[in-house]
């Protein structure tokens, strides 16, 4: 009888069923809530901390990385490099410096492009467009050979730190990989992104002899 009676006052009948009284105060009750939404806020809460991070991350690798390069720049439109070394590898290292360690340089592809003039930066071989007429280069159509490769390029620039009054542009990308195992699978491919700094620059006119 007694358990008869605790189950009445839980809201139970002895045949095991629930009352309509013990459903409401269920419904009523909210003890737990805060965690279940918690549950469900959290991995929300997560990315979007974790997506900050490597945000604010890839904004100070692509300020290193274009500061990198300007001071590079300013070192190679001298022509000179110091005794023993090269005017290439003395931009590698400046470069390297200035990324304070966040890039492998091993594995950044640093590339110079010489150019006629700034408004030829990027632009195709000039080339005669034969029957019929559609735009693109084909093979066998006339082309100006800019940078002495024998074969129309796309992009007329020719690898090399140029001469005295030309037009470098110098280029660093390199793939960064996402730090956070969560945002990765998220953004870029393979969990790698895709970042360049570009600049463009005019080397001084100086005595041929002391270029290197």
């Amino acid at each position: 009888m007694r358990n008869s009676r605790s189950s009445e006052r839980m809201g139970l009948r002895a045949d095991g069923r629930t009352w309509p009284r013990a459903i409401r105060r269920l419904l009523r009750c909210r003890r737990g809530f805060g965690t279940i939404e918690l549950a469900f806020a959290a991995p929300v809460f997560l990315v979007v901390i974790c997506g900050v991070i490597e945000l604010a991350m890839m904004m100070l690798v692509a300020t290193l990385m274009e500061g990198g390069l300007r001071e590079a720049a300013r070192f190679g439109i001298t022509g000179y490099h110091p005794p023993g070394s090269t005017r290439e590898s003395y931009i590698l290292d400046t470069i390297e410096s200035n990324v304070i360690g966040l890039i492998d340089m091993e594995t950044a592809e640093v590339t110079y492009l010489v150019y006629p003039s700034f408004g030829d930066i990027g632009q195709a071989e000039p080339f005669t467009d034969g029957d019929p007429a559609n735009g693109v280069w084909d093979a066998g159509e006339a082309f100006v050979d800019i940078n002495g490769n024998g074969t129309w390029d796309a992009d007329m620039g020719e690898a090399g730190l140029g001469g005295p009054g030309e037009v470098v542009l110098y280029t660093v990308a390199v793939d960064w990989n996402m730090l956070t195992p969560v945002v990765a699978p998220l953004v870029g491919e393979d969990g790698k992104i895709r970042m360049q700094a570009s600049v463009a620059v005019r080397n001084e006119p100086w005595p041929e002899e002391e270029g290197g």
